[in-house]
């Protein structure tokens, strides 16, 4: 997908249930405007998934899964598939530090999810990034290099011009230590001389990249302004009505200078 819009993910984590997600989402379609060139994407937990698909204004907001099981189906008691899935929402995350560190997902898993998302056409949001103490070792290249390979190992270049990668280092997330804009753009970069090494340089144009980890209204409009970075993967803020416009505003501002 060509990078022409900015895209603005709301992860709300394990956050709001069905009612309360409900509530929340007519709260953002009253406060939040629409610009032809901020793609914004809500990613509700599982359960509230396929009411707020039946609400939602899909020319306003499109949905993500925030994980899925990799088998098309099967007996895998308690798991939901992404081809169940398919059709419910447009994006699925996929590696997210808290799915690695607290659930132990390895780059196999994430490689089968990344497999499972695109033939049952969701779009896959690869989050990789490294640990507090990979980064106080000067590890933070090598790390995003294994992860992209360990996550787009056995797709196609066709397939790799849609994906989206989001940066977002560990020892930022949820622990307000924001990354420096030096820090996202040093991430940028590595990650697209990786996916031209993968999959060429039409990949490495093509592919939209993130910036996760911490962000709020304040510190938004630094990450969206860098050269290489398509939008925003947000948190805590993205369950604060008032603050996620906030962002939204920026990402629509930052694509207009």
């Amino acid at each position: 997908m060509a990078r022409d819009k900015k895209l603005i993910i709301g992860n709300w984590k394990m956050n709001l249930n069905v009612h309360e997600a409900s509530l929340y989402l007519n709260k953002l379609e009253k406060t939040v405007k629409s610009h032809r060139n901020v793609e914004v994407v809500l990613a509700p937990t599982l359960l509230a998934i396929q009411t707020l698909s039946l609400q939602v204004n899909l020319r306003q907001f499109k949905l993500a899964a925030q994980n899925f099981y990799w088998r098309d189906y099967g007996a895998f008691t308690g798991e939901v598939s992404a081809a169940q899935l398919r059709g419910v929402v447009n994006y699925g995350l996929i590696g997210h530090s808290e799915r690695r560190h607290i659930f132990h997902e390895n780059d196999k898993d994430t490689r089968a999810k990344v497999q499972a998302a695109i033939r049952n056409d969701i779009t896959p949001v690869l989050c990789i990034g490294e640990t507090a103490a990979e980064r106080a070792a000067g590890e933070m290249v090598d790390i995003l290099h294994d992860q992209l390979i360990g996550g787009l190992a056995n797709i196609t270049s066709e397939e790799a011009s849609d994906i989206v990668i989001a940066y977002e280092p560990v020892w930022a997330i949820g622990t307000g230590d924001n990354a420096t804009t030096s820090d996202v753009l040093a991430a940028s970069r590595a990650i697209r001389a990786q996916l031209k090494h993968l999959f060429g340089a039409k990949v490495s144009q093509e592919a939209r990249i993130l910036y996760g980890g911490s962000v709020t209204a304040e510190s938004a409009a630094s990450y969206l302004s860098l050269a290489g970075v398509d939008g925003l993967l947000i948190g805590g803020a993205s369950l604060d009505a008032v603050a996620f416009s906030d962002i939204i505003e920026k990402a629509f501002e930052s694509d207009k200078k």
